[in-house]
């Protein structure tokens, strides 16, 4: 036991182990419905987002303890032997890149076979915002400052910027609920609205349905 722990908490292996508290604290979060397991994919580029299709958290978390269990088993040989001096650092250092090289070569191999239990969903955009309706959370907003809180379609929350053009119709004070109509990309914010729901006619309504009359002599 005492070699396992001085084997942990020893160069290399302690920069997995820090990593994997980090990643068994997330899957605990998931598990508890704090988090989703594809949390990160829209803050990566769609290339990077993953491998080979499947969500970053999986392959970083596979990466992880691959990582660790190769660096650990390294790190055990190192203690093991009596390579001192220049010739430890180096293997240290050798030790570090196998562990990285084996979690690289696993993780692409297991997503090859395994991206095809995960579906190809597009990464959620802040596109996907508009049209929502939101609620302001700062004391005012005007053409330079300003937030809210809009929720997402799997009901998931965010905090986003807000703008309001001047004229402007009406006020804002924190609670009130505004209608996110367009999305600047450049300065990165919404334009929003104030929103009624009182005014809102909700969805058209369905049209009439149309019977077939039957012509005389004939049975329906």
């Amino acid at each position: 036991m005492q070699e396992f722990l001085t084997a942990a908490l020893s160069f290399p292996a302690m920069l997995f182990s820090a990593a994997l508290v980090v990643v068994i604290a997330f899957w605990l979060l998931v598990l508890a419905g704090a988090a989703d397991h594809h949390s990160f994919d829209a803050d990566l580029d769609t290339d990077l987002a993953g491998i080979g299709g499947v969500p970053v958290t999986v392959s970083v978390s596979v990466m992880v303890a691959v990582g660790w269990f190769t660096a650990l088993t390294g790190s055990v040989l190192l203690h093991r032997g009596d390579t001192t001096g220049t010739a430890r650092a180096a293997l240290t250092c050798g030790v570090l890149a196998g562990a990285l090289l084996v979690a690289w070569a696993v993780v692409r191999l297991l997503a090859h076979h395994f991206r095809r239990f995960f579906a190809d969903q597009p990464p959620p955009s802040r596109q996907d915002f508009v049209g929502r309706v939101c609620s302001i959370r700062t004391g005012s907003v005007g053409t330079g400052f300003g937030q809210a809180e809009v929720a997402a379609a799997d009901g998931s929350t965010a905090i986003v910027q807000v703008r309001l053009l001047e004229p402007a119709d009406a006020a804002f004070t924190a609670g009130s609920t505004g209608l996110l109509y367009a999305y600047d990309d450049a300065g990165e914010f919404f334009w929003v609205s104030p929103y009624d729901r009182a005014l809102d006619p909700g969805p058209p309504p369905a049209p009439p349905r149309t019977h077939r009359r039957t012509p005389p002599g004939r049975t329906a």
